[in-house]
């Protein structure tokens, strides 16, 4: 039986973890359970998996969980304390990075440190810190398994084979629903615009960056630290099927892809049992109902956030964690309807212009140009 533990166990990816475990009751069992301020999901949560952790994101959410399961055997920390010490739990073996943002950053190099098996499904954590995280996992001899579905597809069509081999990865997406919209077009879009994904389920900050293709461009960065492949071997195609959810072409000019129905429970349930395949119910992928599928070339000027993220990826150093961060404040803000949609890639290369970059920026100087960022944004927007 595999011991797992959820960062982020209220958000879209961590409660479809949830009932992978609930379809595996033999060989997964849940140890510890995070969430952020969802008291009341996160207490039904422990009812039904019964997790001898319990970690929400503020002290005054811990205490009101604490007296909400007051009648359980479950211990309830708080804040980023509580997150460190669930990472190391010594019970658990797989430690699933589903929270969104640069706080899932510490408690996964206190989890690797640990030698535990990383599900990383917080892109956050090598977009900002992979040149710290690959290398120390790789000291610790720790396996990070990719939970995206692009970089699970990745994953899978690279298995054993020497990176050496590879000429180039093809990162798809399916365009979002925004997809060969013009500037114009885009100018009055909405948030409810936006949320409307035409293949995908997610949460609202990815759903977004889905629409302003930000998210492709952080997919670029980790595909980078995670393959340890250079950018320039890193091509993003449109394909609006989401049915081949990334391939690799090798030196000989071979393309092994992975394809499926889009459904993220496959990447998940992926990584919880690798190298095993379990069986899975659900839809499949029809080539007959399906006919064709297509591909077109990403239009980065009317999308400035794939073109800002690849050049953040290209400037490196801190500037990575300035493009997160300032998609991060500004993707809230347009889901607050404080801004335009337009807006998000202004204030991204506006924070960009204003940072000047450290070149191998420590865990603290990461997060000192996050708040940096924030507090630039605050001021001047």
């Amino acid at each position: 039986m595999k011991k797992i533990g959820i960062l982020g166990s209220t958000g879209s990816i961590g409660t479809q973890t949830l009932d992978i475990v609930k379809a595996f009751p033999e060989e997964l069992k849940v140890v510890a359970l995070s969430a952020g301020t969802n008291v009341e999901l996160m207490e039904k949560q422990i009812r039904q998996f019964n997790p001898e952790l319990a970690v929400m994101g503020s002290l005054e959410a811990a205490r009101d969980l604490r007296a909400r399961v007051a009648d359980l055997d479950v211990r309830v920390l708080g804040g980023m304390e509580g997150m460190l010490e669930m990472a190391v739990l010594p019970s658990m073996d797989i430690f699933v990075t589903a929270i969104v943002g640069m706080i899932g950053i510490r408690p996964t190099i206190a989890a690797i440190k640990a030698g535990k098996t990383i599900a990383l499904a917080n892109k956050e954590t090598l977009v900002c810190a992979g040149h710290i995280i690959m290398p120390l996992a790789k000291e610790m001899g720790v396996s990070i398994l990719p939970v995206d579905s692009e970089h699970s597809a990745i994953f899978q069509s690279l298995k054993n084979e020497p990176k050496d081999k590879i000429d180039k990865i093809l990162l798809t997406a399916s365009g979002g629903p925004f997809r060969g919209m013009t500037t114009e077009q885009l100018r009055d879009k909405t948030v409810a615009d936006a949320l409307k994904h035409p293949n995908w389920s997610m949460g609202q900050k990815i759903t977004v960056d889905s629409a302003s293709l930000v998210n492709k461009a952080l997919e670029v960065m980790e595909a980078r630290w995670l393959f340890d492949v250079s950018l320039d071997q890193i091509q993003v195609i449109i394909h609006p099927q989401s049915i081949i959810h990334s391939a690799v072409q090798f030196i000989d000019g071979g393309i092994i892809a992975q394809m499926g129905v889009p459904d993220m429970k496959l990447p998940i349930q992926y990584a919880l049992f690798y190298p095993d395949r379990m069986p899975m119910e659900g839809n499949r992928v029809d080539f007959f109902k399906l006919a064709s599928i297509t591909f077109e070339k990403p239009d980065t000027d009317t999308f400035k956030g794939l073109a800002l993220g690849l050049e953040a990826a290209k400037i490196g150093g801190s500037m990575p964690t300035v493009f997160n961060a300032a998609n991060e404040r500004a993707n809230a803000m347009f889901i607050r309807k404080e801004i335009k949609f337009l807006q998000i890639g202004e204030i991204i290369e506006k924070c960009m212009n204003h940072h000047k970059v450290i070149a191998n920026p420590t865990v603290e100087q990461i997060l000192e140009v996050e708040k940096d960022i924030y507090d630039y944004i605050d001021s001047e927007v």
